[in-house]
């Protein structure tokens, strides 16, 4: 997009205070992720987008606050808001994936979220069957059963696999992983999603839980990284099949 360029006219959706900066910056976020702007490319002014997007001009920098906080853009004083290269995004950040896969996700990154998953979770598997306690088996076995109860095709299940994921990086008992739960969550959520927006699941993949819960629970460390391995690789070739269909 050239610089200057006009931003989607469409108004956002009336709210107040942090309901309606937010809708800004997912509308804005959205578009940038997606690659409707491109790094290097300059925003209109705040006048003329809070008049394009029918905000108040307050709601449009807090909306921007929100961006820059996360990577996106930066601002500053006579050269207007920019678009950062995406290097220096916080791809991790829940909001920023929920942008990436409100439109069609650039494929390359939907990989790189599964590269991520499967060098972080089968070593968190691991450290989660040497250190669980009895409190982490229960998350753990009641994510699963949530699981089972509503399936994945429904906000609810999806809901309980990302509580069974976060369940097991805080059994490992380390706070760096722990810190990981929401984005390991967030892209676990969302590449389900993803591989669910044209069909149904190409197989079962609740049976793949089960062996990674039964082997934490089992105090089992080598059985619970190679059985979360299995799944992560799983879920990955779930996705190939459902790029090419």
């Amino acid at each position: 997009m050239k610089e200057g360029a006009e931003t989607v006219g469409t108004p956002v959706r009336r709210g107040t205070g942090r309901r309606l900066h937010g809708a800004i910056a997912h509308k804005l976020g959205t578009a940038i992720v997606s690659g409707q702007y491109q790094p290097g490319d300059v925003l209109t002014g705040e006048v003329a987008f809070s008049e394009a997007l029918d905000v108040s001009r307050s709601a449009y920098r807090e909306a921007i606050q929100v961006l820059s906080a996360k990577g996106l853009v930066e601002s500053r004083p006579k050269a207007g808001t920019r678009v950062l290269p995406r290097n220096r995004w916080n791809l991790l950040d829940p909001d920023v994936l929920a942008w990436a896969f409100g439109g069609s996700p650039d494929i390359s990154f939907v990989r790189n979220l599964f590269e991520l998953r499967a060098i972080v979770e089968p070593a968190a598997a691991r450290l989660a069957a040497e250190r669980r306690t009895r409190d982490d088996v229960r998350l753990l076995k009641d994510a699963l059963a949530r699981m089972r109860r509503h399936t994945l095709a429904t906000d609810e299940g999806r809901a309980a696999d990302r509580d069974f994921h976060t369940a097991i990086l805080q059994a490992t008992g380390n706070d760096a992983l722990v810190v990981l739960s929401a984005s390991i969550g967030a892209a676990v959520s969302w590449t389900t999603r993803f591989k669910m927006r044209a069909r149904d699941l190409p197989r079962n993949p609740l049976p793949d839980h089960a062996r990674v819960a039964d082997a934490i629970a089992a105090g089992d460390p080598a059985a619970a990284e190679e059985t979360m391995r299995q799944l992560v690789e799983l879920a990955l070739e779930d996705t190939r099949i459902s790029m090419v269909e």
